[in-house]
């Protein structure tokens, strides 16, 4: 089934990772975070399947969840709630529910779609999708305009994400995919570390891979997590924070590829 395309303005970004432990569920909630903080309306798609965690980061009981939508006893639309702190809206998923993670090819379709049609009311479209390889986060990966995957310098991280890159590339020749390198020691040695990641792509794939941003390694990430509260309201000027800010200012500064 082939999606329309998004309307003029609304962008679908993927967050993906080839494992867990990452930072992807913080990255995604952080990107929201500073998008609608330069005046963007965002919608953040808890789209973990399965292992939803999007609002216990952000210490929320939605009345509503994506396993009612999938169920089909709630529409998407009267799902989405928001997240006034943040001045963005959410579509929390549900933990725990193995029927999410094992949506029929239909079911993911629709809902997909259901997405899409969605999109139209916002700028920016934050799919926070699951660790891992399986069918439906290819499928999601795929929908997406952007799908930035997180990396650290863990050599196993790095090889996890080549994974994803190399399946993304097959699944949706020429889109447009970008590496974040997270919980890096310095902007140079996050630099290095997509060095490495990129050589490989490009004599395995034989395709460039952008860079989308470096974010450092910042304590004070942990103790908002910790808090349930978003990094960029409890510790705006950190590291961490000030990174975050500059990868969301250059993603929307370019049309995807």
């Amino acid at each position: 089934m082939t999606l329309p395309p998004a309307a003029r303005g609304a962008r679908l970004i993927a967050v993906a990772s080839g494992k867990g432990g990452v930072g992807k569920t913080w990255f995604a909630i952080t990107l929201a975070h500073a998008l609608a903080r330069r005046g963007l309306r965002v919608l953040l798609f808890d789209g973990d399947l399965g292992l939803a965690n999007v609002d216990i980061q952000l210490g929320l009981m939605p009345e509503r969840d994506l396993g009612q939508v999938a169920a089909g006893t709630a529409g998407l639309a009267e799902t989405i709630e928001r997240f006034a702190p943040g001045g963005f809206d959410i579509l929390a998923g549900r933990s725990g529910s193995g029927a999410l993670g094992s949506l029929d090819p239909a079911a993911l379709e629709a809902l997909l779609a259901a997405l899409r049609q969605e999109a139209r009311r916002y700028d920016g479209v934050i799919l926070d999708l699951g660790a891992g390889l399986e069918r439906a986060v290819r499928r999601m990966a795929a929908a997406a305009d952007t799908l930035l995957v997180l990396a650290t310098e863990e050599p196993t991280s790095l090889t996890d994400a080549y994974a994803v890159l190399k399946l993304h590339a097959a699944y949706a020749p020429g889109a447009d995919a970008r590496v974040v390198v997270n919980q890096a020691s310095s902007h140079a040695a996050g630099e290095r570390t997509f060095a490495t990641l990129a050589r490989a792509a490009a004599h395995f794939l034989g395709r460039a891979q952008a860079l989308a941003g470096v974010i450092r390694r910042d304590e004070r990430v942990r103790e908002a997590i910790r808090r349930q509260t978003p990094l960029l309201i409890r510790h705006p000027a950190s590291p961490a924070a000030t990174d975050v800010e500059a990868l969301a200012a250059g993603l929307f500064a370019t049309a995807p590829a």
